[in-house]
């Protein structure tokens, strides 16, 4: 951080080997709602090939960081998002089998996104991208382990996958911010990667949920009906609260990604409690 106020203790991160059985996973796996699960399916679409950008850009100054803690760091981030991409690329197999046509938008989305925008983008504001990127994955991940909604709603397989990868968010949430701090501690780069990620991630989640909602057998009516309860449900439960904050956090300036201890108290409890310490 730039001026040294905060100092993080050393991290081990590292990826773990686990296993999940999507053969039983219900068409409309999160709590029987086409929109619910189509949101949540939406943003699914977009990791394996978003958390392959976010270790490019990230690797490509791996020669500029010194520090081995960090260094091991960077790492294990890599081996996480790997595992992570393969794991929600073997649900995208469940997904076609289900009758749903992903490849159409993943075509688009790796084409616009990764085709054209990370190439002419300078590289400094891909780092600085995938720094908020991963500070949005942490503000879902929060969600999901301190507010257990997946608990109530989202079939067994799923909810594993999920709270899964959003421990390890957790854990690793600060890697990409700290190469970023070594790179160009720049407080206007920073803030540039914020808005080029929300517009990106926001875009291209609700591009994908429309592309599922489309091919659902169902009226405008009924998916907003559907949409209006899903959306009472999240708001009952206090996810907009979740965010707003951390929207704040980010643009405060002297803000470390690491400042919450108690996000990794959470991702630890998880992890403990499924024998994947």
């Amino acid at each position: 951080m730039a001026d040294g106020s905060f100092s993080p203790a050393p991290r081990d991160i590292h990826a773990r080997s686990v296993s999940f059985d999507f053969s039983k996973v219900p068409r409309h796996w999160l709590g029987g709602s086409v929109v619910a699960t189509h949101v949540a399916n939406g943003v699914n679409l977009l990791f394996p090939a978003g958390e392959r950008f976010f270790v490019r850009s990230v690797h490509r100054y791996m020669n500029r960081v010194t520090d081995p803690g960090l260094r091991a760091q960077i790492k294990g981030f890599f081996g996480q998002e790997g595992r992570h991409a393969k794991e929600h690329e073997r649900f995208f197999e469940i997904l076609t089998a289900q009758g749903y046509d992903i490849a159409r938008f993943g075509r688009l989305y790796e084409k616009v996104a990764f085709g054209f925008i990370e190439r002419v983008a300078p590289p400094e504001l891909s780092l600085a991208t995938t720094a908020a990127c991963e500070h949005f994955t942490a503000l879902l991940a929060e969600n999901a382990l301190r507010l257990r909604i997946l608990d109530e709603i989202a079939d067994p397989s799923m909810r594993a996958l999920l709270l899964w990868h959003s421990a390890e968010e957790i854990e690793h949430r600060a890697v990409a911010f700290d190469v970023l701090q070594q790179v160009n501690a720049s407080y206007g780069l920073r803030v540039a990667g914020l808005a080029m990620a929300a517009s990106l991630l926001s875009g291209f989640w609700v591009l994908g949920t429309l592309s599922l909602l489309a091919q659902e057998d169902a009226s405008a009516r009924e998916l907003y009906a559907d949409w209006r309860k899903a959306k009472r449900f999240s708001e009952s439960r206090g996810e907009r609260a979740v965010f707003l904050r951390g929207m704040q956090q980010y643009l405060g300036r002297d803000f470390h990604p690491l400042q919450d201890a108690s996000l990794d108290a959470l991702a630890r409890d998880y992890l403990a409690g499924e024998g994947l310490a």
